[in-house]
């Protein structure tokens, strides 16, 4: 509760935390339009392949057009603006700079600039959660070593649903489970690029598609992103995917203690310490009503008749035992809010959420039956959905990561809904990326861990 004082006292030192920003996409742009006028935080550059869209952004987050006119890094360090690059390796070596906001979406250039970061001695906000799945408890343990930060991004909802964790557990509650809500069918797996339209029309107002990159969009509809986010969030807490992976069960906000629990007390978990993403729709396609589809949440024991019976006095959201509650945040602002884990990296030295363990992996799943010669086009695409899947059995079973499922040739046919494994496809096992994750799986290949 101390952040703001920090950078006001940085501000005051005239030595504000210093920024540097990769990827000037949606979530990028969000911060952009915060940090201009967060005090005691400048943003020293922004690094894209595309510098003019990177300007035009800027100017879309208002930012008026000296503010980010500077000629050079070296100028924006000295004089208080902005540069704006296609050199993110240069943002990364920049001395000025203490924090790397990387927001690419991308998992092998996350990692790669993860490490980069890393070895230059940055603290490393890790927007990609692509990456953080891929090779994210091995990046921390390599930041750690490093002395610097590896943090999830704040206002991205791992890193809320952590923080809700976390919370429960310092009070003392048993986490029975975590996640967050989704607009989810089981038609969705089968979302493409194409189809995708056929489900965003229903529920949202796109008046100009060429606005939206429907690959990107279409990770959100075909469970590839739940599968994504709630890895992300069993490697920084501790808690298990289930054997079957998310079973995305329709629920409103108010009945998610009644629904997220396990079977053996009525709800529909395997068991209690688990993540579990909940639907906005019924199987049948009507709303739930009070769905929770932009938020986040948590759901608490209460070990104690005392305990349950203040559950109650203070109108916490109980299921019918009264047994359990809930407790749960119904939106995400995402880059907007990104600057508490660049204060909290700098200032606190502390990670807003950050790997520990490998408890769960995201599975390349076949879309349709897939040939061999068919090139496998990643996250979002055509072929393949990123299913959740507890790491000890992924890596058992030799499954292909989703994060390396990206122009790379099938080998063998996949039967629609069967997992793709690495044995199945020609993977160039010098490529960084892939690297990166064998020695992670070497590091954290073991039992899974229990960190509740």
């Amino acid at each position: 509760m101390n952040l703001s004082r920090m950078l006001r006292e940085r501000a005051a030192a005239a030595r504000p935390v210093t920024v540097g920003l990769i990827g000037a996409g949606k979530f990028g742009t969000m911060f952009m339009s915060q940090v201009r006028v967060t005090g005691g935080m400048h943003l020293v550059g922004v690094a894209d392949l595309n510098v003019a869209r990177a300007r035009s952004q800027l100017a879309s987050a208002g930012w008026p057009g000296e503010q980010y006119a500077a000629a050079s890094l070296d100028d924006a360090a000295r004089d208080g603006g902005t540069a704006v690059t296609d050199d993110a390796e240069a943002l990364i070596r920049h001395p000025a700079i203490e924090v790397i906001v990387e927001a690419t979406g991308d998992p092998r250039t996350g990692i790669r600039f993860c490490l980069a970061a890393i070895e230059a001695g940055k603290h490393i906000v890790m927007v990609n959660v692509e990456a953080d799945a891929l090779a994210g408890p091995l990046l921390a343990r390599r930041a750690a070593e490093a002395g610097v930060v590896y943090s999830l991004a704040w206002g991205d909802q791992p890193a809320l649903i952590c923080e809700q964790v976390d919370w429960a557990r310092t009070a003392g509650f048993r986490v029975v489970a975590a996640g967050k809500g989704t607009r989810y069918l089981p038609t969705y797996h089968a979302s493409n690029p194409d189809t995708v339209w056929d489900i965003l029309d229903q529920y949202l107002r796109i008046d100009d598609r060429s606005s939206i990159n429907p690959k990107m969009f279409n990770s959100f509809v075909d469970g590839t992103k739940s599968g994504i986010e709630m890895t992300a969030v069993c490697n920084a807490t501790g808690l298990e995917a289930q054997s079957g992976g998310l079973g995305f069960p329709p629920a409103s906000r108010f009945e998610l203690a009644e629904i997220c629990k396990p079977r053996g007390s009525g709800g529909v978990l395997e068991r209690a310490g688990v993540t579990e993403v909940t639907s906005s729709v019924y199987r049948d396609g009507r709303e739930v009503p009070h769905h929770l589809a932009m938020g986040t949440y948590v759901v608490i024991e209460g070990e104690s008749d005392y305990a349950r019976r203040c559950f109650a006095e203070y109108h916490m959201l109980q299921d019918g035992s009264g047994r359990y509650a809930s407790l749960y945040r119904p939106t995400h602002m995402i880059g907007l809010e990104l600057g508490i884990s660049v204060a909290s990296a700098a200032l606190r030295r502390e990670p807003t959420g950050s790997p520990v363990c490998f408890n769960s992996d995201v599975v390349a799943t076949a879309k349709r039956h897939l040939a061999a010669g068919e090139v496998l086009d990643g996250e979002g695409g055509f072929l393949v959905w990123g299913k959740q899947c507890p790491a000890r059995r992924s890596l058992a079973e030799g499954y292909l990561p989703l994060g390396l499922a990206q122009h790379v040739r099938l080998r063998n046919p996949i039967a629609e809904g069967e997992p793709v494994r690495w044995r199945d496809v020609a993977i160039d096992e010098t490529d960084l990326a892939v690297r990166t994750r064998r020695e992670m799986e070497r590091e954290f290949g073991g039992a899974p861990a229990d960190l509740g």
